[in-house]
């Protein structure tokens, strides 16, 4: 028999893992709600042209790390979603909402992208997601980052997080500084990597995000786009960080920060952090006021972020109290039986309870210890003939008998 094992890019999520997972999605969600953000769960795969369309032709996401297949002989080509925003949007659109706007939603779950695993991003990894369509006040701008942070602080990771912000402009004032860029990049196109080389007159601006040490060097003495910025994308921009130091949200400016998508315009942001070795960002994302459209819709403004849970459960500390179950150790077959119900008579009532099923009373005993358990019910032949359990508490040792009838209210002190 062959040996199978989890395909490259891929990991279980056993239960010690996926229990920092679903604190970090759960704490997410329900601080969400504050803002008045529902959630919802769009579709794992989408018509490819979806993602195509919105993230840009050029960019490495469609080009390089899209799972893509035929679902059958004669339809068409389906992606298995590698982010949540444009999947968000094509249900926005698909189901006529405008006028819900302003429209509030929270999501979470796996995406997909082929790319080389790493520290916290597998192939399949797993993301919070939120976006808010219909407003095209730089006050939503400011909400989001708002609820990134509060999101960071109630994890207790926001001393390790620093937001690094800039501004993309408006369609107009992008279109004017790709020329710019262009023109200042073109006598060293034979120094740059072949990515960048195919990147400048596509989307010259992603070269910002370049690996290569050497178009580093190049593109630091580039003109940056907020010299090259309109009043209203520069007013716009002087608010949200205006509004962010009103709420004392921290931030840093960096002019270089493009963000790997190309639908981006006026905010960009990243929540970055060293405490996962190189740094790296937790929570990214921006304003795309020209999603919608390129989807088919009418004109919506929107903005929205995604956050890593893989990297975020790395740096968090579950903040709950897991819950100590009951243990009920039955000796005996009629015992056994009349544990059974007895156990779900207490589920039922909200009692957490494990229940033994083999080994002899000692060992029985030592799995109670190893599940934590503060409290173990005994049920032998002798307790039954008379009605009671022997309640043991497992952090004292002390053990009393209780009569069956009573001891639903007995075990209220085990809540």
């Amino acid at each position: 028999m062959p040996q199978f094992r989890p395909v490259r890019g891929t990991h279980d999520l056993l239960p010690d893992e996926f229990r920092r997972h679903k604190w970090v999605t759960d704490t997410a969600c329900e601080i969400a709600e504050r803002y008045g953000f529902d959630e919802m769960a769009p579709p794992v795969f989408e018509f490819t042209p979806v993602f195509a369309r919105t993230m840009g032709e050029s960019s490495d996401v469609v080009t390089k790390e899209m799972y893509s297949f035929h679902s059958g002989s004669d339809e068409e080509l389906v992606t298995l979603r590698p982010e949540f925003t444009a999947g968000i949007c094509r249900a926005f659109v698909s189901n006529g909402l405008y006028d819900q706007a302003p429209f509030k939603v929270f999501a979470r779950g796996p995406v997909f992208r082929h790319e080389r695993p790493q520290k916290g991003r597998q192939r399949q990894f797993h993301q919070i997601n939120l976006e808010l369509l219909g407003v095209s006040d730089p006050q939503a701008d400011i909400e989001v980052l708002a609820i990134a942070h509060h999101i960071l602080k109630s994890l207790d990771i926001a001393e390790n997080c620093t937001l690094h912000i800039n501004t993309l402009g408006d369609h107009g004032c992008r279109a004017r500084y790709k020329d710019i860029l262009v023109a200042y990049l073109e006598p060293y196109k034979s120094e740059l990597s072949e990515e960048s080389q195919t990147r400048l007159y596509r989307n010259p601006m992603r070269i910002f995000d370049s690996k290569s040490e050497r178009d580093q060097t190049i593109i630091a003495d580039a003109p940056l786009l907020r010299d090259h910025l309109n009043d209203i994308s520069r007013n716009f921009f002087h608010e949200v960080c205006e509004g962010l130091a009103l709420i004392d949200i921290p931030f840093e400016l960096e002019p270089g920060l493009v963000r790997g998508l190309d639908y981006y315009t006026h905010t960009a942001f990243e929540f970055v952090t060293e405490a996962l070795g190189a740094q790296g960002a937790v929570i990214a994302g921006g304003r795309y006021d020209g999603l919608i459209e390129q989807l088919g819709g009418r004109t919506t403004p929107g903005i929205g972020w995604a956050g890593g849970v893989e990297r975020l459960s790395m740096m968090a500390r579950d903040g709950r109290v897991r819950r100590r179950p009951i243990a009920f150790v039955p000796h005996g077959n009629e015992p056994q039986a009349k544990a059974f119900v007895i156990a779900q008579e207490l589920r039922e009532a909200g009692y957490m309870v494990e229940m033994s099923y083999s080994g002899n009373m000692k060992r029985r005993l030592a799995r109670a210890n190893k599940a934590n358990a503060q409290a173990a019910l005994l049920l032998g032949e002798d307790e039954l003939a008379k009605g009671v359990a022997a309640v043991r508490n497992m952090e004292t040792g002390e053990q009393i008998e209780v009569p069956l009838a009573s001891l639903i209210k007995h075990l209220d002190q085990y809540r």
